[in-house]
């Protein structure tokens, strides 16, 4: 096996151990607020504004079908709603509602806390905003020589 495999499979296998230790905080940091972690992403994806759910798959980078389920299921609880979309009829957007927003706030305290024990663990606000860089510069390599 060539350094470069090495570097390939040792970088694969700790991005999914990464993604299963976030899952792990997310489980955890959402049970609170009776939310699940898949439930937090999706909810937490239009906060800033509305989107559509394959807009939300690609910036989550999961499939279209997978946001759907969790949004229907976000709907049926009241925690989003779906909205008309100027730019596409069929293609609704979705919006958390005000018990939606709610939940997210009752997770914040304790996502600022694990959020600050990350960052001192790390080294500090920079160090830890140096190590994020990395990855999302990885994951922008990835998308350039997937294609």
């Amino acid at each position: 096996m060539s350094n470069e495999q090495d570097l390939l499979s040792r970088a694969a296998l700790t991005a999914f151990r990464l993604n299963g230790q976030f899952l792990g905080v997310a489980e955890e940091l959402a049970r609170p607020a009776a939310l699940t972690a898949a439930r937090w992403q999706v909810l937490g994806a239009v906060l800033r504004e509305p989107l559509p759910v394959a807009a939300i798959a690609r910036v989550m980078g999961i499939t279209r079908q997978s946001v759907q389920r969790v949004a229907d299921l976000l709907v049926a609880d009241g925690l989003a709603r779906y909205e008309p979309n100027p730019a596409h009829r069929r293609a609704k957007l979705l919006a958390p509602t005000e018990a939606g927003l709610d939940a997210i706030r009752r997770i914040d305290p304790a996502h600022a806390a694990f959020a600050a024990r990350l960052a001192a663990a790390a080294g500090g606000q920079q160090r830890l905003g140096e190590l994020v860089a990395a990855l999302e510069q990885l994951s922008g390599l990835l998308d350039t020589v997937a294609d």
